[in-house]
């Protein structure tokens, strides 16, 4: 689960302990993990003990300039012993477990290296599993300074899972009139 970024738009507030509905925001994203991972990772450059509250193991970027949601999958992938790592962000609460295994189903259909879901008009790249076996190629890219999460993506075998009936799930927070409007959409 990802939860390494700065919340710059959201002013510095770490997007993952903010509540909504009543929990913090991450636990809607463990929940999900929940009902389809074996092992849960927590991947968090701020607030690490108030993460591992949650009961998971937490890992930080390798870096600390909050490099992005590769570099928490890097992380991943290093810290992992199983042969996949999927990710979800801590702040899209719409996310359940049973939307996730599509992205395992995906995979395994296309003999794909990494499944990202689609909301049938983009790419949704922090929704994502991928072959633990890739963090050579992550770490290559990481240090040759790029970013861009689409383009790393794209230099392997890549499926997607179609999400187009469900576009409102990769709804995401990122500042407080997003979490207003959300919490009031949820609240009805």
């Amino acid at each position: 689960m990802l939860a390494g970024g700065r919340a710059q738009r959201m002013g510095g507030r770490d997007k993952g302990l903010l509540p909504f509905r009543g929990r913090p925001l991450v636990v809607y994203a463990l929940d999900a993990l929940k009902a389809t991972a074996d092992v849960i990772l927590v991947n968090a450059n701020r607030n690490q003990d108030l993460y591992a509250g949650f009961g998971y193991p937490v890992i930080t970027d390798q870096t600390a300039d909050f490099d992005g949601p590769l570099a928490g999958l890097l992380s991943a992938m290093q810290y992992a012993q199983t042969p996949y790592v999927l990710t979800v962000p801590c702040d899209s609460p719409r996310i359940a477990g049973a939307h996730l295994e599509r992205l395992y189903q995906g995979l395994r259909a296309e003999h794909a290296e990494i499944c990202v879901a689609h909301d049938g008009g983009r790419l949704q790249p922090v929704f994502l599993i991928a072959e633990r076996r890739l963090a050579p190629s992550l770490q290559a890219y990481l240090s040759g300074g790029q970013r861009k999460v689409e383009l790393w993506l794209r230099q392997h075998r890549l499926a997607l899972a179609d999400y187009s009936d469900h576009p409102e799930l990769f709804t995401n927070i990122n500042t407080s009139d997003e979490l207003a409007a959300v919490e009031q959409e949820a609240s009805r």
